[in-house]
């Protein structure tokens, strides 16, 4: 796959195939692929816990808050939850938290995880007092975005803005519509 292709694929999943586990050395590879990437200064803060196991997906799930525009919906039911995440962690003792360390390495992730077959989504609202609690963190490790991941059990597509709104939204059949500028509104010069 092209990776004008992959990024096209590439739409924050909600809904997942939740009895198709994702394996340990699948996610440890999406970790690779972050470890190898651009670092402000070069400080490597970014550290990864994957989560594979079904009862420690259910205990972190709670921690996460799912579809902001979606305010009718709760997230994932039953069935549908992630069968696996990515928490990118700081790691204080090295130095402190950059969003453009956190957007690259998870970025580089979600284009991974579109390449191997699967879906997911970026978590930033989520509760970080219980995740260091669930996942048993050390103090230096502050969890600053969550990846859930799983087989897509959705269907998602890029459509033009509707009189300048950016808000997603689903159709009847639960079809997931993300709305994008054009480049002629995007591009200045």
């Amino acid at each position: 796959m092209a990776l004008k292709e992959i990024v096209m694929k590439n739409r924050s999943c909600r809904r997942f195939r939740q009895e198709r586990r994702v394996s340990r050395e699948l996610l440890v590879s999406l970790v690779e692929l972050a470890r190898l990437t651009a670092s402000g200064r070069n400080l490597q803060v970014l550290k990864y816990a994957v989560v594979n196991d079904p009862a420690e997906c259910a205990t972190l799930y709670p921690a996460l808050a799912w579809a902001g525009y979606l305010k009718e919906w709760d997230g994932p039911e039953e069935g549908e939850c992630p069968s696996a995440y990515i928490v990118l962690c700081c790691d204080t003792s090295i130095g402190p938290e950059n969003k453009w360390d956190e957007g690259i390495a998870a970025q580089t992730i979600l284009l991974g995880a579109v390449e191997a077959g699967l879906g997911g989504c970026m978590i930033g609202s989520i509760r970080r007092e219980e995740i260091v609690r669930t996942l048993g963190l050390s103090e230096n490790l502050t969890p600053v975005l969550v990846i859930a991941l799983g087989v897509p059990k959705e269907e998602a597509a890029i459509v033009p803005l509707r009189d300048g709104d950016i808000k997603y939204y689903r159709d009847e059949q639960s079809v997931h519509y993300v709305p994008k500028r054009s480049l002629d509104d995007i591009l200045i010069k």
